[in-house]
C-alpha cells in the first residue's frame, strides 16, 4: 500500500477510476471501529491519571438520555458508512449478476449478520427468555437489508421519499400518538411510544429492562441513517462530478445536516436511545463531513500512510468487533503486564498500569487486523 496514489491511477482531471476501491471509506470505518475495540478502556485509564470533574470518560460516554456525547456518534457513523460502501458493492453485483441474485445476496448477508448478533449476546445459553433479539449487529443487519433493497429496487427519488418519510413519520408517531397512561409527546424514558412498543411487543430480553435502545420502532429512523450514507456513496460514485465538487457537496450536506439536526432538536430532542430524527440528521451530517475530509486527504491527495491501521481494521470490521466482544483482550494483556508489573506501573502514577494494559489490548486488536489484511483474509458475512 503506497503512501500516495500512483499517477497512473489518476485521470487527467484527477479522478480515480470507477473500479478503484475508495480507501477513504475503509479508513473512516476503521477509525470508527478503533474507538469500539479498545479506546473506551484507554479513556477510562486516562480518567484515573488526569482528574477532571466530571471525569474524562464520563464526558465521552453516551449521554444518559437527551443530549449528545462523543460515543453517541460511533454507532450511527458505522451505519452511515455502511450505506456508503454498499453502493459500490451492490452496484457491481447488479451489473454482473442482476437485481435478482443481488437481492438474494442482501437477504443472505442480513440474515447471517442478524444471527451473529443474537449469538454474540449469548444466543440461547441462558434460556430462550434471555435471548436478545435486537442489538447492535441485528440493527445493522436490518438497516443493511432495508437500504440495500431500496438501492437495488428504488430510484433516487424513491429513496429520498423513503428517508424523508421515515424521519418525518417517526417524529409524528412520537409526537402525536398517545401512549397508554402517559399521553402523546412525552419523550421521557419509559413514557414514550418507542419504549412502550418494546415493552408490549418485543419478546425476550431487553437491554434496558422492559425496553431496548435497539428496539423495534427506533429501527425505522436508523434505516434513514443508512440511506443518507447511500446518498453519499452515490455522490462519490458519480463520474459526472468533479472530485473537488464531491468534497464540497459532502461538506455542505454535512453542515446542513448538523444545522437541521440542531434546529429539530428544539421540538424533537436529540436522544440516541430513541434514535430521534434530529439525532439522525446531526450524526449523518458529521458523518458526511468526515467522509468529505477523508476523501480529500486519502483518495484525492493520496496521503495514505497515516491511515493504514484504520484500513486494516475497516477491512475486517465485523470480524474484530465479534472477536473483542467474545474474547476480551485485556485479560490476555495481563499475562504480559499484569501482576507485579502492573503494580509497579501503578506506583509510578495512578492509572498508568491500567493504561498500559488497555494499550496492549488495543495493539493486539490492531495487529490481528493487520495479520488478516496482509494475508488477504477478509471475513465478510
Amino acid at each position: 500500500m503506497s503512501d500516495r496514489a500512483p499517477a497512473s491511477m489518476l485521470s487527467p482531471a484527477g479522478r480515480l477510476p470507477a473500479t478503484e476501491r475508495l480507501m477513504s471509506i475503509d479508513a473512516l470505518r476503521g477509525l470508527d471501529m478503533f474507538f469500539i475495540i479498545g479506546m473506551e478502556e484507554v479513556f477510562a485509564a486516562l480518567s484515573e491519571m488526569v482528574p477532571m470533574d466530571p471525569p474524562l470518560n464520563d464526558r465521552l460516554q453516551h449521554a444518559p438520555w437527551a443530549g449528545f456525547h462523543f460515543y453517541d456518534l460511533i454507532f450511527p457513523l458505522f451505519a452511515f458508512v455502511m450505506g456508503t460502501s454498499l453502493v459500490f458493492s451492490l452496484a457491481k453485483s447488479v451489473a454482473v449478476a442482476g437485481r435478482g441474485p443481488t437481492t438474494w445476496k442482501i437477504v443472505r448477508r442480513s440474515a447471517i449478520l442478524f444471527l451473529l448478533g443474537v449469538w454474540m449476546y449469548g444466543g440461547i445459553a441462558g434460556g430462550i427468555e434471555q435471548v436478545r433479539l435486537l442489538g447492535v449487529l441485528q440493527r445493522l443487519a436490518l438497516c443493511y437489508l432495508a437500504a440495500g433493497l431500496a438501492y437495488v429496487w428504488m430510484g433516487r427519488r424513491g429513496m429520498v421519499a423513503l428517508a424523508v418519510g421515515l424521519l418525518a413519520g417517526y417524529w409524528a408517531l412520537l409526537g402525536f400518538v398517545p401512549v397508554p397512561g402517559f399521553g402523546a409527546g412525552d419523550l421521557a424514558e419509559g413514557r414514550n411510544l418507542t419504549n412502550w412498543i418494546d415493552k408490549e411487543f418485543l419478546p425476550f430480553r431487553k437491554w434496558d429492562g422492559d425496553h431496548d435502545p435497539e428496539g423495534l420502532l427506533s429501527t425505522l429512523p436508523a434505516v434513514a441513517t443508512t440511506l443518507l450514507g447511500v446518498f453519499a456513496g452515490m455522490l462519490l460514485r458519480n463520474p459526472a462530478l468533479e472530485p473537488a465538487r464531491k468534497v464540497r457537496l459532502l461538506l455542505g450536506w454535512g453542515a446542513a445536516g448538523i444545522a437541521l439536526g440542531l434546529l429539530w432538536h428544539v421540538p424533537f430532542p436529540i436522544i440516541k436511545k430513541l434514535w430521534t430524527s434530529s439525532f439522525v440528521l446531526l450524526t449523518a451530517g458529521i458523518g458526511a463531513m468526515l467522509l468529505g475530509i477523508f476523501h480529500q486527504i486519502v483518495d484525492l491527495r493520496g496521503h495514505r500512510r497515516w491511515c493504514r491501521p484504520f484500513v486494516w481494521i475497516g477491512m475486517n470490521a465485523i470480524t474484530i468487533y465479534l472477536l473483542v466482544h467474545v474474547i476480551p483482550l485485556v485479560p490476555l494483556a495481563r499475562r504480559i503486564a499484569g501482576g507485579g508489573v502492573h503494580a509497579a506501573l501503578e506506583q509510578l502514577h495512578r492509572g498508568f498500569g491500567d493504561l498500559t494494559l488497555s494499550l496492549l489490548a488495543l495493539a493486539a486488536a490492531v495487529w490481528i487486523c493487520r495479520f488478516l489484511f496482509v494475508r488477504g483474509i477478509f471475513l465478510r458475512v
